[in-house]
């Protein structure tokens, strides 16, 4: 028999989680658990008004069951404003698996967790995001049509990683047009903080143009890969907000723009390919706003994942997926354009412009 005092405490959490579901808007909400699989997932959809909500499935071993919630909120709030900014017919969405994405994989728990994917009848399509891969896709795919990001042997786009890769390459040189006048990141300082798929991905075209890079990560062999490959210089986690550098790109986890590491920082652009990278939108938004450093909006110059999977849903080619990302380059100079005739921080500007889309106006 359930006690009062365990009533009350189940009542106050759903109280809770009701709480951030509505603040942020969200639709709808759904925990996932298998016993024999092990699967906890949470599927967040957060607004299906220009269509089916589109967004990954992160697998990663949070510290606790409100932290997957918090994450997979506010992820799934940015793939609406993701889409609505890049031009797609396509709703917000996210998923989390609460797992460590090393040793927690089996077959079963993908193709489960695809069994709750399907019985949402495609509100939700899922896809690649931290922790899974396009096998794992491969996986749900069993269960359910409501996913992309499939392997290209299977008709699918493969890896979105290049794709959202070079979206933020195009978003770092509208910035550099913005500051400098001039596109050219040849000469130019850039540190790039995460050297997973997408952060090698950037190296790789700041290389290429003369950037002079430095790199870091907590993942140590895959931070020495990528400094072997492209020349790029390897600097300590800790360091990296006080480093004397043009440019800084955050490409690992959200949340590393806090008043504690935006005071440190000496560079004139932050354009990186993390989600959710200011720890509070309002107070860090402007923080960099009166600070004079320009903030490229993660949620478009990140949409080249997004904008490589709609492309698998509509059959077009990788060359066109390319296409359209680059246009990422245009929107970003609008944003620009907008936040300084308005004297508005460029994420209030990017947001803007995506609601009025999303909600035609109102």
């Amino acid at each position: 028999m359930i006690e009062v005092k365990e009533m009350k405490e189940t009542i106050a959490t759903a109280n809770s989680v009701f709480a951030q579901v509505t603040d942020m808007k969200h639709e709808q909400v759904v925990f996932c658990y298998d016993h024999e699989t092990g699967l906890k997932a949470i599927i967040a959809i957060h607004n299906t008004n220009l269509g089916p909500a589109l967004g990954g499935t992160r697998m990663w071993m949070y510290q606790n069951e409100n932290d997957a919630l918090t994450d997979v909120l506010r992820l799934s709030r940015g793939m609406t404003y993701k889409a609505a900014i890049s031009g797609l017919n396509l709703g917000g969405g996210k998923a989390v698996i609460i797992g460590d994405s090393k040793k927690d994989k089996t077959e079963a728990l993908f193709r489960k967790f695809g069994q709750y994917v399907n019985s949402l009848s495609g509100r939700y399509i899922t896809a690649e995001d931290v922790g899974t891969s396009t096998k794992d896709m491969e996986y749900i795919s069993k269960e359910t049509k409501h996913v992309t990001g499939l392997p290209e042997s299977m008709g699918g786009s493969g890896d979105p990683s290049p794709v959202t890769a070079y979206g933020v390459y195009m978003g770092m040189k509208a910035s550099a047009k913005e500051v400098w006048g001039n596109d050219s990141l040849s000469g130019k300082k850039v540190c790039v903080q995460g050297a997973g798929h997408v952060g090698s991905n950037l190296v790789k075209h700041l290389t290429e143009e003369g950037a002079k890079v430095y790199v870091t990560d907590i993942n140590k062999d895959a931070l020495q890969q990528v400094a072997t490959t492209y020349k790029a210089e390897v600097v300590a986690p800790d360091s990296i907000f006080s480093l004397d550098v043009d440019i800084y790109a955050p490409c690992a986890l959200g949340a590393t723009l806090n008043t504690e590491n935006i005071g440190k920082l000496k560079c004139a652009i932050v354009s990186g390919a993390a989600n959710n990278q200011l720890a509070d939108e309002v107070v860090h938004s402007k923080m960099l706003l009166d600070k004079g450093i320009l903030w490229a909006p993660d949620f478009l110059i990140n949409a080249g994942g997004l904008i490589n999977v709609y492309s698998e849903l509509k059959k077009f080619s990788r060359a066109e997926a390319l296409k359209q990302t680059e246009h990422i380059y245009n929107v970003t100079l609008e944003i620009f354009k907008k936040s300084k005739a308005e004297k508005i921080p460029t994420l209030v500007a990017a947001m803007q412009m995506a609601e009025k889309r999303i909600y035609g106006g109102k």
